[in-house]
């Protein structure tokens, strides 16, 4: 009764709507926090190792979290079960090293306001996946319309010819695509796997194994942190909290629901994620022009076409 309950709960129209916005703010807050903290750990654009160390210890930190509050919530240790090993290798893999060592490596070269809209390639990527790869749905007009709707968005911001955003950059443009990429398949991965194990503990492990494994990378290749003050701390313990929250309640999301009733609502990770950067990073004046604008509408729309019930 209690699992079927909480099934009701999850796929409650206002809960989903509530937890998806949730999410979208905290990952939106993500691009400004991340070019926040190069400034505030003191890492140039250049220092690979540095970053891929300071994206470890942030994923360290998440799954801490998860962990720790599952823990005391269920009054044991919250651990996953012993055959969801190869899930949990999958996963960090996919949502943690390949994702974040490119999306870290294109907020070096990009501005907040153009990651945060090719970002969004990740929804139209999903759906191509859950549908040719994971066999998780049928694809249809309004999944085609909308993807090319959501491409042709990113299309405009990568090569709209624009002094600020028609050169397209490998380090910057390229790596976000390959972040956005990554993402979908972790996407996929996360609502299979959810039907063999807690996609929360899947989410803190493979959060801690995947920061593990990134921080030693970053420390084996030279990396270092230099906190400039008690604000670097705090925004990295911020940091880990939008992955621990937001990744969290997304897989449970999906768990309980259609992969497209969840990604719909992707429409607002890159409105809240644009209009975050213009506020804390100052791209007011990249985030209001109307190139972005017609992109942000492009891909927002395409969103939500795509993933719109018959």
């Amino acid at each position: 009764m209690f699992d079927k309950n909480k099934t009701i709960a999850w796929q409650n129209p206002f809960v989903v709507f509530i937890a998806a916005f949730i999410c979208c703010l905290l990952w939106g807050s993500a691009s400004p926090a991340i070019k926040s903290g190069y400034a505030l750990f003191q890492i140039p654009a250049d220092d690979t190792p540095s970053r891929i160390l300071f994206a470890g210890v942030r994923f360290m930190i998440a799954g801490a979290m998860v962990i720790a509050f599952f823990s005391a919530k269920n009054r044991h240790f919250f651990h996953p079960k012993k055959t969801s090993a190869g899930y949990i290798a999958v996963l960090m893999c996919f949502q943690t090293i390949i994702q974040y060592i490119f999306f870290y490596m294109a907020l070096a070269h990009i501005s907040g306001v153009k990651g945060s809209i090719i970002n969004a390639a990740g929804t139209f990527f999903s759906i191509f996946l859950a549908v040719f790869i994971f066999r998780f749905e049928k694809l249809n007009i309004r999944k085609v319309l909308g993807s090319i709707l959501g491409f042709l968005g990113v299309f405009i911001i990568v090569g709209g010819g624009s002094e600020t955003f028609g050169h397209f950059s490998i380090a910057g443009d390229g790596a976000m695509i390959i972040a956005a990429l990554s993402s979908a398949f972790a996407g996929c991965f996360v609502k299979k796997f959810s039907s063999h194990d807690d996609p929360a503990a899947l989410s803190g492990w493979q959060f801690l194994c995947g920061g593990t494994v990134m921080m030693l990378i970053g420390l084996a290749a030279g990396g270092k942190l230099q906190p400039t003050g008690a604000s670097a701390i705090v925004l990295i313990i911020y940091m880990g909290f939008i992955s621990a929250g937001a990744y969290t309640i997304w897989s449970i999301l999906l768990k309980y629901n259609d992969v497209s009733r969840i990604t719909v609502l992707g429409f607002m990770n890159p409105v809240l994620g644009v209009l975050l950067s213009a506020l804390f990073l100052n791209e007011g004046a990249q985030a209001f022009n109307w190139l972005t604008l017609l992109a942000l509408l492009l891909v927002s729309a395409g969103i939500g076409f795509a993933n719109a019930s018959s």
